[in-house]
């Protein structure tokens, strides 16, 4: 059978003595500030368009907050989730970030308390700051599964497709890239459509709209490519060949319905 090689890259950057950069945390490092700098320019824009959001200075601020609401959210979410049992047993692994371990669904939820407190803090309207920021956030998912890609882990199912590949820990059948299948849907995709609809007067009308559009997005994306991903090996599918990120991904399209369907012209939003 015909595979395409699997690019056997070093989740090593480089050595520094004793100390490891990883593709894995700069992915983490890059997509938070390439997300700042994005959402600078486009409050700059929203201002100049007459639907002001955030100050310069929020945004700096914030992106402390969005760094504790990934990391703790993230590491978190993928402990009680995903590994709980072994969590359990190891406590000490909690905070070994670095090795990986990280649930998109609970640093959502942990940025989602980030920008609560925040709004709330600066008296800042919720749902336009909620706007800003996801339309940052498949930065950090497009460069989050390619660095799952170089980890070689998150692989998909096994399949005769042409452009399959053999995962060095995957065993010696062909699977799917499901890693990068995610980066092109929840990264590269996304990204267009939420940059797209933002330039539209309807986004700067109906506060929420950009929130609600991302979570059926990234919902019905993520739903879509766990038919081709490999089940976490310590929890396999969940019942009848559903996995547990299809079940974490309902509540969002739900949220993301909800919120499109409420999202009301401005003067009338909370």
């Amino acid at each position: 059978m015909l595979v395409i090689p699997y690019p056997a890259i070093d989740p090593v950057l480089v050595n520094i003595g004793p100390f490891a950069i990883r593709w894995y945390a700069l992915a983490y490092v890059v997509a938070l500030l390439l997300g700042w700098r994005y959402c600078l320019w486009l409050a700059r824009n929203w201002s100049a368009a007459g639907t002001p959001v955030a100050t310069a200075k929020d945004i700096d601020d914030f992106l402390v907050w969005a760094t504790l609401g990934v990391v703790i959210g993230g590491r978190l979410g993928y402990m009680l989730f995903y590994n709980f049992g072994y969590y359990l047993d190891n406590p000490y692994q909690i905070v070994a970030v670095w090795r990986g371990g990280m649930s998109f669904h609970g640093g959502m939820l942990g940025v989602v308390l980030a920008i609560v407190l925040f709004c709330r803090q600066r008296k800042i309207s919720l749902l336009r700051f909620g706007d800003l920021i996801v339309c940052a956030v498949p930065i950090g998912l497009f460069l989050g599964r390619i660095a799952n890609f170089i980890n070689g882990e998150l692989w998909g199912r096994p399949t005769d497709m042409p452009w399959a590949m053999i995962f060095p820990n995957g065993g010696p059948m062909p699977r799917h890239p499901s890693q990068l299948y995610e980066a092109l849907l929840e990264g590269l995709v996304l990204f267009a459509v939420l940059f797209a609809l933002q330039r539209r007067r309807i986004a700067r009308e109906r506060p929420g709209i950009l929130a609600g559009v991302f979570l059926v997005c990234y919902g019905s994306f993520r739903m879509l490519v766990e038919l081709f991903r490999e089940p976490d090996a310590q929890l396999g599918f969940v019942f009848s060949g559903v996995t547990m990120g299809q079940i974490l991904s309902i509540p969002l399209v739900a949220a993301g319905i909800w919120l499109v369907l409420r999202a009301r012209p401005r003067s009338a939003s909370a």
